[in-house]
């Protein structure tokens, strides 16, 4: 097996099987699928081995477990971390205007928030936007342009003048 439609034959033919091969393994549907979707992708940048191998499909298997095993370890750290140390106490509770801005954000299209957040919430530089999300430098003023006015036509523009 090589090239891109043997690969799409083993995916079509295999996925379902696996997931729910990896479901029973952990007993969780979304991490089994989304174990599942890392491990095609692994196999697909490798498709030229592994497609040589006696039997993809236990590679892909193992892999996916290996990738839903170590993503509860990471869960169980977190777990253990948050129980040890707690929230902190000096954590304020977000404001009406933290609020309102987050709401305002997730309605704009993810390019655009990517490009307000990073110019605004972060301080990267135009340029530093443009070569960091792979766009042109006019395409980063136009996103910021269009995010502003989008804003303010949200939070009102005495808000956004103050959140930029």
């Amino acid at each position: 097996m090589t090239g891109a439609p043997d690969f799409d034959d083993f995916y079509s033919g295999s996925y379902r099987r696996i997931v729910g091969q990896l479901y029973a393994m952990t007993g969780d549907l979304g991490a089994a699928e989304e174990a599942v979707q890392d491990a095609y992708i692994r196999a697909w940048q490798r498709w030229a081995t592994v497609s040589a191998y006696l039997e993809p499909e236990a590679w892909v298997r193992t892999v996916a477990y290996r990738l839903a095993v170590s993503n509860w370890r990471r869960a169980v750290n977190r777990l253990a971390a948050h129980r040890r140390h707690g929230i902190p106490d000096n954590v304020p509770d977000p404001g009406p205007d933290h609020v309102a801005l987050v709401d305002a954000l997730r309605q704009l299209p993810p390019d655009m928030r990517r490009v307000l957040v990073l110019h605004h919430l972060v301080g990267l530089a135009i340029d530093d936007i443009a070569r960091e999300t792979g766009v042109a430098i006019g395409t980063v003023k136009s996103r910021l342009s269009r995010g502003r006015k989008a804003l303010a036509a949200t939070l009102g523009d005495t808000f956004v003048g103050g959140a930029a």
